[in-house]
C-alpha cells in the first residue's frame, strides 16, 4: 500500500490523480477505486492506495484516506486552482514595467499544467498528460522556470 495526496479530482468526469509521497510520477485515480464518496476528495488530501499497471499506465486502486474520514472539504495543500478562476488582471504600467516572473516549485508547476490540460482537453488520457507534462517540466527546467 503507498501514501500520497490528491493533486485533483474531477467528480463531474469521475477522474483524478494522486502525487505518491515517494515522488514517483502522479498516479490516475478513477471514482470506481475510491472507497469514500467522491466528493470527500480534494486536493491535499492525504490518501492510502495500491497501484496496478492499467490499459494506459499506473492506476489507482482501493483509494482511502490515511486516518480518519473527512467531513467535507478542507483547504487544499497541493496548489489548485479552480477551473473558474482567473488571475487578477495587472494594472498596465506594472505589466510593462516587470521584469522578473514567478519560479514556480517542479510540484507547483506540475499542478497548474495538469489542470491547463484537462481545461484544454477533457479527453486526454492519464499517459497522454503525463508525456506532456513531462516534456513541458523538462522545458521549463532547462530555462531555469522551475526552482529546481
Amino acid at each position: 500500500m503507498m501514501t500520497g495526496k490528491m493533486l485533483r479530482f474531477d467528480e463531474v468526469r469521475g477522474y483524478g490523480f494522486i502525487v505518491p509521497d515517494d515522488g514517483n510520477e502522479d498516479v490516475f485515480v478513477h471514482a470506481n477505486d475510491l472507497l469514500e464518496e467522491k466528493y470527500l476528495y480534494q486536493p491535499g488530501r492525504a490518501v492510502q492506495f495500491y497501484v496496478e499497471m492499467g490499459d494506459k499506465g499506473p492506476k489507482a486502486s482501493e483509494v482511502g484516506f490515511v486516518g480518519e474520514v473527512p467531513n467535507g472539504p478542507s483547504p487544499a495543500s497541493v496548489p489548485h486552482r479552480a477551473p473558474q478562476e482567473e488571475p487578477a488582471a495587472r494594472p498596465p504600467q506594472q505589466a510593462l514595467d516587470d521584469t522578473l516572473c514567478d519560479v514556480l516549485s517542479t510540484a507547483e508547476l506540475s499542478a497548474e499544467l495538469t489542470e491547463a490540460l484537462l481545461e484544454a482537453d477533457g479527453t486526454l488520457t492519464g499517459d497522454q498528460i503525463r508525456r506532456v507534462r513531462g516534456r513541458l517540466l523538462k522545458l521549463a527546467q532547462a530555462h531555469s522556470w522551475t526552482d529546481s
